[in-house]
């Protein structure tokens, strides 16, 4: 044979029988069992092992949620491990680190979800269980769950029985938890234990924070001998930051410094060094005041502690802080000598303390002296956005709009988030009538101040400016969200409103504005003349009178107030109240106008009285007219007469006319010719305007009146067509 093809095989994967018969699918080969029990025991830990590494990881990357769900697969495979431990029988061989792994992971992850009841639950199976080992330390985080919940007894309570569990060779761990004490005791206002605590912890390890707090629990329980100790032991608190400086004779050591300047090690000493700034500025402020019998001792008490201290050069700011310290007082004369005397210092506050003078003068309106030291300020440190916004701000109150931009937007150079020049730049745009720009600086500073009042008005006022009321009203919308009983603000959305003809909205809003201010004029008119288009007239009435409480001298709100009973029909209530107007205000002629119009209509005999009062008020009011018409011709004829007499050189000409204008005006007065009471024949105008307005026609009918047309006037009527 040859080895071509064999007998009953086919390449094609034909099958065949052992006569070369061909035969269905040759039935699957058992599959070999690789793993033993004790391999797959294996295989399921490492799968474990992975998993809590890659919670671990999706924890250090802040995806907390897909970190649990990796420590909860990591339990189900654990308890599988479990199940087939008991199925093959070797259950002593537990790997009890792997399960103390995996419980601790799985509540760490519970807690950073914010799932606290899981994660005390799943820190109590690890405490109760006697398998493992040193389970003490986790006492401290069911504390820290607990002082999360601010249930701050239980939180005390584990952090002791943590305490006892840390033996005293660590001694880190013991003072971290101490600390930890101490501020449940100080959330419990237990300032007194608090302080025994913290006083042990400073000395075993004295600590910024620690000493910072110490400050303030003395300054609750008001010790000021314990608060200018706990001062004096902060500032004398190790920071452990080495000055290291290279040795002149060696380049290579030199570069090697430049190269370590900003290296994270060198960050991580500036943010201690300036952490403990802070906490002692802050300490400071808060003991100079009642530390000693004033606020100026205690301070000049900090600042010689600090002169003596590693923190030196704080000493300058702290004198700056009593200044401010003297302005919220009140006491601006000596804050200003203070000031002054810092800006004739060469130090690095010289132009903090001139930038503070120059806005002091500019709020006192003394311009010539706020713009010198802004000078000063900028002459100390060009950089300064403080003082290029006070150098701006005096040439904006001296209306040199274009001068004051450009110092803004230098001061926005040096520091992009200097807010006052960002806005002060905005106004300064919205004076050059350049809305777009202003425009643009407002949006940018909401982006940076998303709450702020001040910047959603002026947005507001933009759009509007601009003709676009919808965006107008979305950003006065915003505001009221900030300061909903603005009336102003609410009053202006009324304005808005009405503008767009949406007369819902607007009372809505002018109502609202009314509420939280009653008092604004302008609402009260529109609120009323709102009713009075609605015929409302009991309403209208109500805001018509406050109006005239008021603005009590002007008579129009008394005269609709007046117009309104009439409209609605209570004649005597109207009669009373124009009666009421001519006794406050006699010399009104629309008030006599209308009383004698009245009184005719009732055929009441006043009406004669009221008609002799309105002729003498309108002769009155004429004369008075005539006054002063006789008075301007006078005066132009005496002008042109006098240019005359100066001409020609002789005086007695404008004597004479003096004389003539004299006679004439004494003519003119009432007596001088005839009786006040002069008889003519003339008739009383009583027309009346009404103050609201001509009232709104009734609609008309077809039918007729029989009075007026009667188609039977001239004819009889037959027998056929009367009645039957």
């Amino acid at each position: 044979m040859t080895a071509g093809r064999a007998a009953g095989y086919s390449s094609r994967g034909s099958t065949f029988g052992p006569l070369g018969q061909s035969k269905g699918p040759a039935p699957p080969l058992e599959t070999r069992n690789e793993y033993t029990p004790k391999e797959k025991i294996k295989r399921l830990e490492k799968e474990i092992n992975a998993l809590i590494e890659e919670s671990c990881m999706a924890h250090s990357h802040g995806d907390h949620q897909l970190s649990l769900e990796k420590a909860k697969e990591a339990g189900r495979k654990e308890r599988a491990l479990a199940r087939h431990r008991e199925q093959t029988g070797s259950s002593k061989d537990v790997n009890l680190d792997l399960t103390y792994s995996f419980l601790l992971n799985l509540a760490i992850q519970y807690s950073n979800n914010g799932m606290y009841t899981e994660a005390l639950n799943t820190y109590k199976v690890i405490v109760e269980s006697k398998t493992f080992q040193n389970v003490g330390r986790i006492k401290v985080n069911m504390a820290d769950i607990f002082f999360k919940q601010k249930n701050y007894p239980k939180a005390l309570k584990f952090y002791r029985m943590a305490v006892d569990h840390v033996s005293h060779h660590n001694k880190e761990m013991r003072m971290r938890i101490m600390e930890n004490i101490s501020v449940v005791l100080i959330k419990l206002g237990k300032y007194t234990e608090a302080i025994t605590s913290m006083e042990d912890i400073m000395m075993e390890r004295p600590d910024i924070k620690t000493a910072s707090n110490l400050i303030v629990c003395s300054y609750g329980v008001g010790d000021s001998e314990r608060m200018k100790k706990a001062f004096q032991e902060l500032v004398c608190v190790p920071l452990g930051i080495d000055e290291y400086l290279p040795p002149n004779d060696d380049p290579n050591a030199k570069l090697v410094f430049e190269v370590i300047q900003n290296d994270q090690l060198r960050q991580m000493e500036r943010e201690r060094k300036a952490l403990a700034e802070k906490y002692i500025m802050a300490s400071a402020k808060l003991i100079a005041p009642v530390i000693e019998l004033s606020s100026a001792a205690g301070f000049d008490w900090c600042v010689e502690v600090l002169k003596s201290s590693q923190y030196a050069e704080l000493a300058n700011d702290l004198e700056m802080s009593k200044a401010v310290a003297s302005l919220r007082h009140k006491d601006f004369t000596q804050a200003v000598e203070m000031l002054k005397v810092f800006a004739k210092k060469d130090s690095r506050v010289k132009s903090e303390a001139a930038s503070n003078l120059s806005a002091l003068y500019f709020l006192d309106k003394d311009y010539g002296q706020a713009e010198r030291y802004a000078d000063l300020a900028r002459s100390a440190d060009r950089y300064n956005p403080a003082a290029l916004v006070s150098k701006g701000n005096t040439l904006f109150a001296k209306s040199d709009y274009k001068k004051a931009a450009g110092f803004y937007k230098e001061a926005l150079r040096n520091d992009s988030s200097c807010t006052e020049a960002l806005y002060n730049l905005g106004l300064t745009y919205k004076k050059l009538s350049l809305l777009e720009e202003a425009l643009g600086c407002f949006l940018k500073l909401h982006t940076i101040l998303r709450t702020s009042a001040q910047v959603m008005y002026q947005l507001a006022n933009l759009y509007e400016m601009q003709g676009d009321p919808h965006q107008a009203i979305e950003w006065l919308m915003r505001l009221i969200s900030q300061v909903p009983t603005d009336s102003q603000v609410l009053a202006k959305l009324g304005e808005l409103h009405d503008d767009e003809g949406d007369k819902s909205q607007a009372f809505q809003y002018y109502y609202e504005s009314f509420r939280y201010f009653p008092s604004n004029i302008d609402v009260i008119k529109w609120l009323g003349g709102y009713y009075i288009s609605t015929q409302a007239w009991e309403k209208g009435i109500q805001y018509l009178e406050r109006a005239a409480l008021i603005q009590p001298t002007q008579v129009k709100w008394r005269l609709m107030v007046a117009s309104c009973y009439r409209r609605s029909g209570n004649y005597q209530k109207a009669l009373e109240t124009y009666k009421d107007i001519h006794r406050k205000f006699p010399d009104n002629v629309k008030c006599l106008q209308f009383l004698v119009r009245f009184c005719s209509a009732l055929g009441l005999k006043e009406g004669q009285d009221y008609a002799t009062q309105l002729k003498k008020v309108e002769k009155m009011k004429e004369r008075r007219e005539q006054r002063v018409k006789s008075g301007r011709q006078g005066s132009v004829r005496g002008r042109r007469e006098g240019s005359a007499s100066s001409d020609s050189g002789h005086c007695s000409c404008g004597t004479s006319a003096k004389r003539e204008r004299l006679s004439a005006m004494l003519k003119s007065l009432p007596g001088a010719s005839e009786p006040y009471e002069a008889s003519s024949n003339k008739d009383i105008d009583a027309s009346y305007i009404d103050p609201l307005g001509p009232q709104m026609e009734r609609p008309k009918t077809a039918a007729k009146k029989w009075a007026e047309e009667n188609y039977f006037a001239n004819e009889e009527l037959g027998r056929d067509l009367l009645p039957e």
